[in-house]
């Protein structure tokens, strides 16, 4: 059986068993295994470059150690995404790049929201690279840390104001959650903002999913 292998490269076991529950739908009968792992030596939250480059050749050691037909790094920041694609002859998928692929395919222009305001000038790089920051309405921060994503009444409240406010303001046809973390949140904030809200994970679970069903014509 062909397997996608999902990795969180913080050492938050409780985002790791969201990843696992929200992509619960994808495992399709007789479809690939989708196995949510984690990086137990990384950091608890990836906040800053220096923790995308300290989790980069863990993901690396991952890769050549693990073998499947497909990858996920499941970081909004893709820490380590070319040099994983460097280790293996099997896809890897970016969930920053995933998810803005399908946010342009379901808007013109789409927002971001962001756990910290230092996060933004390395996402909005990733995209001058990736060649679409013209395609971005905005990027706002939740002004949290990772571990202050566990209040749940607070980490909700806080992502409902942002999320309205680059629909509203900004003028944003899709929004991404920024964050791995954000996951659960993805059902409920679509339904209160009627546009389309984009699981970052999710998305790139879906384009490894697609490849490797493809694969099989």
């Amino acid at each position: 059986m062909a397997t996608i292998l999902v990795v969180n490269p913080n050492s938050n076991a409780a985002v790791t068993r969201g990843l696992d529950r929200a992509v619960e739908p994808f495992r399709l009968p007789g479809g690939p295994e989708i196995r949510c792992v984690q990086l137990d030596a990384g950091p608890f939250g990836i906040e800053s470059e220096a923790d995308i480059a300290a989790v980069a050749p863990l993901l690396v050691e991952r890769v050549r150690a693990e073998p499947a037909d497909a990858y996920v790094i499941a970081c909004y920041s893709d820490p380590g995404l070319a040099a994983c694609r460097e280790a293996t002859s099997s896809p890897v998928f970016g969930i920053q790049e995933s998810a803005v692929s399908t946010a342009l395919a379901r808007a013109d222009r789409f927002g971001v929201v962001a756990i910290l305001d230092r996060a933004i000038p390395r996402h909005r790089r990733a995209l001058r690279q990736m060649g679409v920051e013209a395609r971005l309405a905005g990027e706002r921060a939740l002004g949290l840390r990772v571990h202050e994503l566990a209040d749940e009444a607070r980490t909700w409240a806080r992502l409902l104001e942002v999320a309205r406010a680059l629909v509203v303001e900004d003028g944003a046809g899709a929004v991404i959650l920024g964050c791995a973390g954000l996951t659960p949140y993805r059902t409920r904030l679509e339904a209160e903002l009627r546009v389309p809200v984009i699981d970052p994970t999710l998305a790139a679970v879906g384009l490894a999913l697609a490849t490797l069903l493809a694969g099989r014509g």
